[in-house]
């Protein structure tokens, strides 16, 4: 594995350290009035979710990993446990539910997502960027309500609440994103 200077931690980078795997959540490059520069880092550990703040120098040596993402297909959830399998070679695994955190009510029967490995550890799991679903009820439009940017609240199919345009009905598909779980397009 590559080994990088302090400075040159990014936010997203993946690295060992302390025994473990991190993954850096905030980077923030100091500059003091005395002494040299260093980079505070905010880290999280992929195995079990701590956090971490530490500081590296730019003299400091970090080994840097790279993790390798295959698509798995989810396939059902048993005892608070994802079960997904691999296209191409079958295999199947399972992650915890809480892996997803709360965008774990976006994930559907036969879905494909990205899990990302370390050798033959499967550490992480994203969710494709944007996910269709159904509007199960909303609030009927307000007539005379035109101004250009009007929302109304919306419930899911899957339970999760939406802001939608005015013009978006009960039982109509619609497109969410579920990085900022924030209503997309018309599917």
């Amino acid at each position: 594995m590559p080994k990088i200077n302090g400075n040159e931690i990014r936010p997203g980078f993946i690295l060992e350290h302390n025994d473990g795997l991190w993954s850096a959540v905030k980077v923030d490059h100091v500059k003091p009035g005395k002494g040299g520069a260093f980079a505070q880092v905010e880290l999280r550990n992929l195995r079990n979710g701590s956090k971490l703040n530490e500081r590296f120098r730019s003299a400091d040596k970090v080994e840097k990993v790279r993790l390798e993402q295959k698509d798995q297909q989810f396939l059902y959830e048993s005892d608070g446990m994802l079960h997904f399998m691999d296209a191409e070679t079958y295999e199947q695994i399972e992650l915890p539910a809480e892996i997803l955190g709360d965008r774990r009510p976006f994930l559907q029967d036969g879905m494909t997502i990205a899990v990302e490995f370390f050798e033959t550890e499967a550490l992480n799991a994203a969710l494709p960027q944007k996910v269709t679903c159904v509007v199960a009820e909303t609030e009927p439009v307000v007539k005379g309500q035109t101004a250009a940017k009007s929302f109304k609240p919306a419930t899911l199919d899957n339970g999760i609440k939406v802001m939608v345009p005015p013009f978006v009905g009960p039982d109509e598909a619609i497109v969410v994103n579920t990085e900022t779980m924030e209503y997309s397009e018309r599917a």
